[in-house]
């Protein structure tokens, strides 16, 4: 018997209940389907597209996305400690201030800017110091990326004579501009979640971690969550939660996991034969990042040939060298058009060929530069496939459905193709591997429907206001609460592995308040 039960290891799940664990009267276990953390893959930041369609990927993929010409979008998530923090291209960034101001405005109560910016902080090991948007002392390392690639160099100098601003800090003042990105590495390497906090307490005897094992459903007692039921090992078993159960398995297993337990729209899970434990739109309002990359053959160096044993020593002896880069190194944020709240637009640049959804091999020196979409009005919807856990659920985001994201991209891609025609690219650039027929906005748009892809950063499925309270307990169920990505109103302008770890953060304080005022805590 525990106090607490978390289902998901990944990017919220393992800095709730490292969190959750830091009061030694609270017993905490942490449910986790994948294995430990162990794959070299995991920790050497340039090897993470190897860790695709791997026994660490839960390797999922939608159904035919209209917006796409009825193509199937491979949709990878992290199967192991860590989540896809684990598998990630770590970058951090937060998103804009509007976000979550946006939040707060619709009825988010505690979850505006201001508010949420202290569990940042918390979380935070900033190498530029502490200062209004940073911290410091955090389990969390954030650093200056080490490779600093050439390519990059050229990339963000087009940007700037295509009149685009540099951006030291895409976290600080401002979101626009161009600039690198900062990283969630520590000494060049890796820092998931997983390295991040839960490695520093997996001592603590107050916490079981229990690898390997994937939850079936959530029990109840009536109205209360009583526990999970696992498979491990080929063998069932339940772990029984005194207090609560926490759901952090991420915007697709969380939502999966509360219609196979009962909770979602009646009429979806009456079809599947199962009881209805709550009727709450489970699995609507899914949202996600559509981004679409232009590849350019070049006869410089890219990170295609970045193993070698000198960049294997400038890695074990230094951190740096190419085999610390992230990929994505550089990028930026825009608006496309007047009148928004923040940026429409957010642009990545890897100094390798990216295509096929990442699934590409490099087979020349080349670079990719791409447009994504970050604040979709596109919204889509995860549904059961079958009453067995084992069946993966349907996913379709409904990418580029709106005539608002259509615009977007078009603008985007538009301002890649811009880049690309700048001095400082069209010096190293010998020519096209894989780009639109032109830049009018009939063959933008046939380019972006044929190639885009996720940006991985789903949200949105049990969200704040429609599923969960600003608490993140599970509306008319006791014992249940969300912490992950699905639980966001609104997709944050920007890549989702910090906000996701700041509502791990958040989420561990509410229930540490809650505590105290029971008087519980020793």
């Amino acid at each position: 018997m525990y106090d607490y039960v978390v289902v998901g290891a990944g990017s919220a799940g393992s800095a709730l209940a490292a969190r959750l664990s830091e009061d030694p009267a609270v017993q905490v276990a942490l449910i986790e389907a994948g294995p430990r953390d162990t794959a070299e893959e995991i920790h050497i930041p340039v090897a993470f597209p190897a860790l695709f369609k791997g026994p660490l990927d839960w390797d999922l993929d939608s159904e035919p996305e209209p917006g796409l010409g009825g193509r199937r979008a491979y949709l990878p998530r992290g199967r192991v400690l860590g989540g896809s923090s684990s598998m990630n291209a770590m970058i951090y960034i937060r998103g804009a201030k509007a976000d979550y101001d946006e939040w707060a405005a619709a009825g988010a109560d505690g979850w505006s800017y201001d508010e949420v910016l202290p569990y940042f902080l918390k979380s935070e090991d900033n190498e530029r110091g502490k200062d209004a948007y940073h911290g410091v002392g955090g389990p969390l390392s954030v650093s200056d990326g080490r490779s600093l690639h050439p390519l990059c160099d050229a990339y963000l100098a087009a940007a700037e004579q295509a009149g685009y601003s540099r951006n030291e800090d895409f976290n600080g003042v401002t979101q626009l501009g161009v600039g690198r990105y900062q990283l969630t590495q520590r000494n060049g390497m890796r820092c998931s979640t997983a390295v991040a906090f839960l490695h520093p307490a997996l001592e603590r005897p107050n916490l079981t971690v229990i690898t390997g094992a994937v939850a079936q459903r959530v029990l109840f007692d009536g109205d209360r969550a009583t526990g999970v039921a696992i498979v491990q090992d080929g063998e069932q078993r339940v772990i029984d939660a005194r207090r609560e159960v926490v759901l952090a398995a991420g915007a697709y297993g969380s939502a999966h996991l509360l219609l196979l337990s009962g909770v979602g729209p009646a009429e979806q899970l009456s079809a599947f034969g199962i009881d209805v434990v709550r009727d709450l739109p489970v699995g609507e309002h899914l949202q996600d990042h559509p981004s679409v990359f232009l590849n350019y053959r070049t006869d410089r160096e890219s990170l295609m040939t970045a193993l070698t044993g000198e960049n294997v020593a400038l890695l074990q002896e230094h951190g740096r060298g190419p085999l610390t880069s992230n990929v994505g190194e550089a990028g930026g944020f825009i608006q496309t058009r007047a009148g928004l709240a923040g940026p429409d637009v957010q642009f990545h640049q890897a100094p390798v060929l990216f295509h096929e959804e990442g699934l590409g091999a490099p087979v020349t020196h080349g670079f990719a530069m791409g447009a994504c979409v970050i604040k979709p009005t596109s919204r889509g919807r995860l549904s059961l496939r079958s009453a067995s856990p084992g069946s993966a659920p349907r996913i379709v985001h409904n990418y580029l459905t709106t005539e608002e994201d259509r615009a977007s991209m078009v603008a985007g891609l538009r301002i890649v193709l811009e880049m690309a025609a700048q001095p400082a690219l069209r010096e190293v650039i010998t020519g096209e591997f894989s780009i639109p027929a032109s830049d009018s906005d009939a063959d933008l748009l046939d380019f972006a429907r044929r190639t885009a892809q996720t940006l991985y950063h789903p949200t949105s499925t049990c969200a704040i206001g429609a599923v969960v309270d600003p608490r993140l307990r599970v509306f008319g169920l006791r014992g249940l609460r969300v912490a992950d990505a699905s639980v966001m109103p609104s997709v944050v302008r920007g890549n989702t592995n910090a906000p996701t770890i700041m509502i791990g953060e958040k989420a561990a304080a509410m229930i540490a308040e809650e505590l105290e005022s029971e008087g519980t805590v020793r």
